[in-house]
């Protein structure tokens, strides 16, 4: 019998930043009725899941805008954390101020890396001062908190009434289809009952990490791996292995469950043509509208 982590209605959820962050907007869609625990750092999430202060955490891996994010997946391969699920936010991204201020007052602009990186096409036809904060929300706070006048914020326009600010200028964000993908960690598989009736899903996935040998053809044979059985994989990228110069392992997301017969016999293949291989869980593909 699977033993499930925490007994309570109310999971116990870590993710990054403070109220009103996309972080928290993924707890809150992923989970029915979480009790959220807004952490400094990424690591700090990885931290308290691994240590049981949070039944599960929220990171985000990937924006369909400014790709990767890459310092996750360096911890997901540093904490031996099961992925159990993700979740898919759409990012609506607004310029936030202290009531009384206007376009014309702004001076400097206060965000996340990522959600600046978002916004460039609006703040590049402006001549403020950019500067990056820990996290989107967080940069609203600080406003707030200063009563920082000529000064603000990109950030989702839910954090607006959380901290008093107005909202200037609307869906800042470049495209119209801009949404993050996060990964749910665990340590065990999640309590269902924590999950809202009535979710989504459009199949399974798996992710996995894996090290080549540095020989001709490696990689082509790891990939024919998947190739020659029909198992799709949506996703591929280097990164450095962390553990020699110049060595890299590659991150893939499969479209199948690793239990799956045809994606196992794939996964063999593969162990026998490289150094490492990793699976860091299946689960169920997030929906997207």
């Amino acid at each position: 019998m699977t033993r499930r982590v925490g007994g309570g209605s109310r999971p116990r959820i870590a993710y990054q930043g403070e109220p009103g962050a996309f972080s928290e907007e993924a707890a809150l869609t992923f989970f029915a009725e979480p009790a959220t625990v807004a952490l400094s750092t990424w690591r700090a999430v990885f931290e308290a899941v691994r240590d049981g202060a949070a039944e599960a955490g929220v990171v985000p891996l990937e924006n369909s805008l400014a790709g990767t994010i890459r310092e996750n997946l360096d911890l997901l391969h540093e904490f031996d954390l099961p992925i159990v699920g993700e979740v898919s936010v759409p990012v609506r991204l607004a310029l936030l101020a202290l009531p009384g201020e206007s376009i014309e007052t702004i001076e400097r602009v206060y965000s996340h890396a990522q959600a600046l990186a978002q916004a460039d096409e609006f703040l590049r036809a402006r001549g403020w001062t950019v500067m990056t904060t820990y996290n989107t929300a967080g940069a609203a706070k600080m406003i707030a908190e200063r009563a920082e006048r000529g000064a603000a914020a990109i950030a989702s326009p839910r954090v607006a009434e959380l901290y008093g600010l107005e909202v200037l200028a609307a869906d800042v964000q470049t495209g119209a289809e801009n949404r993050t993908r996060f990964a749910v960690l665990a340590r065990e598989p999640l309590n269902e009952a924590w999950r809202p009736s009535g979710v989504r899903h459009s199949g399974p996935k798996t992710t996995l990490v894996f090290a080549v040998r540095n020989v001709p053809g490696s990689l082509h044979r790891c990939l024919g791996s998947f190739a020659t059985r029909g198992v799709n994989l949506s996703r591929l990228e280097s990164r450095p292995s962390r553990t020699a110069r110049w060595e890299y392992v590659f991150w893939a997301d499969v479209d199948a469950d690793a239990a799956d017969p045809t994606c196992a016999a794939a996964l063999d293949d593969l162990r026998a043509s490289c150094e490492m291989v990793r699976v860091l869980g299946s689960y169920p593909r997030a929906a997207e509208d």
